[in-house]
């Protein structure tokens, strides 16, 4: 049986999405066909896809609701190779910009919206810039984990952080060092986390901290998708290591220069402790039609 579904392409700094409406939960498709639309030879081609569908319509969906019963939609994600993740900071963005554009919720600059994910409801804003959104509490945690990547000389030290999904944050001396890197193949993390991790490379820079705002260069290899030009969540979680290395008086503000563009992240005092936020651009590319 043919199944036709109308698509849209989005981006957020370089991260690229295939997204589609299904508020009901009628279409289901299994791992093979997901990454078939995300393949970039034989499919759309995407470091993601997203359905948007309704909280009520989905199991995954009674949990977001719980948490907050105002998550009426739900940001079904899957990483490229059709595996389901937690969390995407860059994909919630385009998925806030796809549910407006689609008059789906109604935004202005300003107001937020309570999304559900597999990793908990986020609540997204949008603003003049883009949309921010607080990816809520997160956890660094000192391990004795090592990281070995190609084209780096010996194994480093890895940073665990959890941003509602896992990863793990290495620091390298230079530009010249992380501009090396081949990552066309996955880092090996030892130990190895149980679920896997996406790993980030980080650069601090020189100086550090400009006008109150902490600076780094960051790249990335995702779990399920590669190497993508830019990751939301290891975004947030590299510059929650770079400020956990630095220590007491590092800012709480910090730019994060990725190879497809600049997103910000700030540290959040809220009511049950420090959250991480994430704000950037978010655009629709264009739509079409897929038959799967």
């Amino acid at each position: 049986m043919t199944t036709s579904v109308h698509f849209t392409k989005g981006q957020g700094t370089g991260n690229d999405f295939v997204l589609f409406a299904d508020p009901d939960g009628a279409i289901e498709l299994d791992a093979d066909e997901l990454a078939g639309i995300a393949d970039r030879h034989f499919g759309v081609g995407a470091d993601g896809v997203i359905r948007a569908v309704r909280s009520s319509k989905l199991a995954a969906g009674a949990e977001a609701l719980a948490e907050d019963p105002a998550a009426e939609w739900f940001m079904d994600y899957h990483n490229a190779d059709g595996s389901a993740a937690q969390m995407c900071g860059n994909g919630i963005r385009v998925f806030g910009r796809f549910l407006i554009e689609n008059g789906l919720v109604t935004l202005k600059d300003g107001e937020s919206v309570a999304i559900g994910t597999r990793g908990g409801v986020r609540r997204l804003t949008r603003t003049a810039e883009g949309f921010e959104v607080d990816l809520g509490p997160f956890v660094v945690l000192d391990s004795e984990a090592t990281v070995s990547a190609r084209r780096l000389d010996i194994a480093r030290p890895g940073l665990p952080v959890g941003v509602g999904n896992p990863h793990v944050v290495v620091a390298l001396a230079d530009d010249a060092e992380l501009d090396a890197l081949d990552l066309s193949e996955a880092p090996v993390v030892s130990p190895a986390p149980p679920d896997g991790a996406n790993v980030e490379f980080v650069v601090p820079g020189d100086p550090l901290v400009v006008g109150g705002v902490g600076r780094i260069r960051m790249r990335v290899h995702e779990r399920g998708s590669g190497e993508t030009l830019s990751c939301g969540t290891g975004a947030a979680a590299a510059a929650l290591a770079i400020r956990h290395w630095a220590g007491e008086g590092a800012p709480e503000s910090w730019r994060v220069e990725v190879p497809g563009g600049i997103v910000g992240v700030r540290v959040l005092d809220t009511r049950d402790g420090e959250h991480v936020a994430l704000s950037g651009p978010a655009e629709l590319v264009y739509s079409g039609e897929l038959e799967i």
